[in-house]
């Protein structure tokens, strides 16, 4: 693994050219990235790592094993991260607002089109053809991060193991934390067993570490059988954006004892039709929140739905930032992050099967998405291209079996 570089602590906070560059950049990406968080992670790494050269594979791996260890949405947490780093903390507030701005937009307009027509959206025939091409994106960034993160035996062999423990619905956070600090003591006993036995040969050959920091509607109106207010609504979803771990499937679960169970401002039809919206529209699943602040009171409770599910993220990460470079200075606590990066890697993989069995459905996807890897290896073009280009051929193989 690399040697720490001794930026690695530090914002780069690059002036107005930089705070420019953010804004593009995750603007861009608020726009194009389908998928969840597995592709989001993976098209920033195609633009930040690969074409722009922000950080390396080793820092960004850092990065997605921190974002990892806390709450709330990480690719939107991996986003505001990167933004603090090229450009401080106005980066961290552009790449936050500029990655949820246009996902926060988009699914106001089908929260309202629900609302008016009764009916949630359907995008099947988009999804057909950019589900596959997703697949494709995340598994080139799966590949190159392994080439960084899995040298050596005992990588390999932890980071098999840990995505068997996920496969097995072993719970996140356990996989992470526990991932981390066991393969810390593996790591150093192995260590001090080498200097045992040839002090001399250890010198100068020991592994470093990563950089820095890880890795239709039954009503269109929700029935209001409790009393509503903005600051319930507002406190409801900042609770859930500061404790929430895992998959839009735990959303769900937190979403339903809250919302359906609990004050009844929804009813479950509803709920899955947010969940719906949120996961088909680019950007954070997390969005979900604004189409539920909708419906339950209007635009101006969307805009505080929002604010409060992603409000925590803005300011776990300085604090993050600000741990993990403390952690980094231990070798102790540095093996462990190294650990934690192991465990990411093996939960996107886990995240990629489990993506591959929805997306893969016909021989026509499977060509898909294997074309669509094939272009990437080969030609390296921006991943947000090929979701245009796979779009386009679902919308042409809709329009083909219509006729």
């Amino acid at each position: 693994m690399s040697q720490p570089l001794p930026q690695a602590a530090q914002a780069d906070t690059g002036g107005r050219a930089h705070y420019a560059e953010v804004a593009a950049v995750f603007l861009r990406l608020g726009f194009t990235a389908f998928g969840g968080p597995a592709a989001h992670i993976a098209m920033m790494r195609d633009e930040l790592v690969r074409r722009r050269g922000w950080l390396s594979d080793e820092r960004f791996l850092d990065l997605m094993g921190a974002v990892n260890l806390i709450p709330g949405p990480n690719s939107t947490e991996l986003a505001i991260y990167l933004g603090f780093l090229r450009a401080g903390w106005l980066g961290l507030v552009l790449a936050g607002v500029c990655f949820i701005g246009p996902a926060m937009l988009i699914v106001l307009a089908l929260a309202w089109a629900y609302v008016t027509f009764g009916t949630a959206p359907q995008a099947a025939w988009l999804l057909y053809g950019i589900k596959p091409v997703v697949i494709a994106i995340i598994a080139q960034a799966l590949w190159g991060l392994a080439r960084v993160a899995l040298r050596g035996a005992l990588p390999i062999v932890w980071a098999a193991l840990l995505l068997a423990l996920y496969l097995l619905n072993v719970n996140i956070f356990v996989l992470l934390l526990g991932g981390g600090v066991v393969f810390a003591a593996l790591r150093l006993a192995g260590r001090h067993v080498r200097r045992g036995a040839d002090a001399d040969a250890d010198a100068g050959t020991r592994p470093a570490g990563l950089i820095a920091l890880p890795l239709g509607a039954s009503s269109a109106s929700a029935a209001l059988a409790a009393p509503f207010s903005q600051l319930t609504l507002f406190l409801t979803f900042l609770k859930i954006g500061a404790v929430l771990y895992g998959s839009g499937y735990v959303l769900l679960a937190f979403l339903r004892t809250n919302f359906v169970q609990q004050l009844h401002w929804l009813t479950d039809r509803q709920l899955l039709d947010a969940v719906s919206i949120g996961q088909f529209t680019p950007g954070p699943v997390f969005t979900t929140a604004t189409f539920i602040g909708y419906l339950v009171g209007g635009w101006q409770g969307a805009l505080v739905a929002t604010l409060g599910i992603f409000l925590p993220a803005f300011v776990f990460i300085p604090l993050l930032h600000r741990l993990t470079t403390l952690l980094r200075r231990s070798p102790w606590t540095a093996a462990a992050l190294d650990g934690v990066n192991i465990a990411a890697l093996a939960l996107m993989a886990g995240v990629l099967l489990q993506l591959g069995r929805a997306a893969l459905v016909d021989p026509f996807t499977w060509l898909l998405a294997a074309g669509a890897l094939a272009v990437l290896l080969r030609f390296k073009p921006n991943s947000a291209w090929l979701i245009a280009a796979g779009a386009l051929v679902g919308l042409l193989a809709f329009a083909l079996r219509g006729l």
